[in-house]
């Protein structure tokens, strides 16, 4: 009987659990917000890399260019861009008087491809000096030449002009009062981080269908003037060469 009532007192054993409540705060950089991060980033390096591959993504038509500005046989387009910066000027002396001049060379832009409707950078132009020149450049190498960079794999290339026509004067260059439209040689590549390197196989470089960039009209006409400076908005579109394999 004894045994009886001592199991009547004592229960079973249970095992208790105690239950916390709490509330998480989200945080800015969940992870929803990174997936969506990561993949705007590589839509827009896959959009990027589709446009800048050749000029066939482009669905480019080359222009007809009058042939001092036209490269030579046995080369060929392989992509192009379209530029939008500023054209550099700095008002020096000149003979008995003040004129706006190029500083340099300096272009200042960044080119765009468009494929299916969309745009994506594809290259920097700017100035910088020649570290890999090859047998066009110009000896002593002055100190910085025309450049455009990779914005993909960050191959270069330099080139320095061998033609030029006015504007207004083509089809190919028909806005009258522009900077001119020009045939550039390479005279120096680089090649970059990438297995292909589209831009250190450039042979030669249009500059077509230009717009604005000219030296301002207004400025550089007195000493106090010497030494100014000016940078004037342009577009350009850049058709690039390579020699044919």
């Amino acid at each position: 009987m004894k045994n009886r009532e001592v199991e009547r007192k004592s229960p079973p054993r249970t095992e208790k659990r105690t239950t916390m409540s709490y509330t998480v705060e989200p945080h800015p950089w969940d992870a929803g917000k990174i997936r969506l991060i990561v993949g705007a980033t590589l839509l827009l390096l896959a959009l990027a890399l589709s446009v800048a591959s050749s000029a066939s993504a482009q669905k480019v038509t080359m222009p007809a260019t009058p042939a001092s500005i036209t490269p030579p046989a046995g080369n060929s387009m392989f992509t192009m861009g379209h530029a939008i910066g500023t054209q550099g000027y700095i008002c020096l002396p000149a003979g008995t008087g003040f004129s706006w001049t190029v500083i340099g060379s300096r272009p200042q832009a960044t080119l765009f491809a468009s494929d299916h409707g969309q745009s994506a950078q594809i290259m920097t132009h700017f100035l910088s000096p020649d570290s890999n020149p090859n047998e066009f450049a110009p000896r002593p190498l002055p100190f910085g030449s025309a450049t455009w960079q990779s914005s993909l794999d960050s191959s270069k290339v330099w080139a320095q002009p061998v033609h030029a026509i006015p504007s207004g004067t083509d089809s190919s260059c028909p806005n009258q009062g522009a900077i001119s439209c020009l045939l550039l040689q390479s005279i120096g590549s680089e090649s970059g981080t990438a297995n292909d390197k589209p831009l250190s196989r450039t042979t030669f470089i249009q500059r077509l269908n230009t717009q604005g960039g000219s030296a301002p009209s207004t400025g550089c006409s007195a000493a106090g003037d010497v030494r100014r400076q000016s940078l004037v908005p342009y577009t350009a579109d850049y058709y690039f060469f390579r020699a044919d394999q």
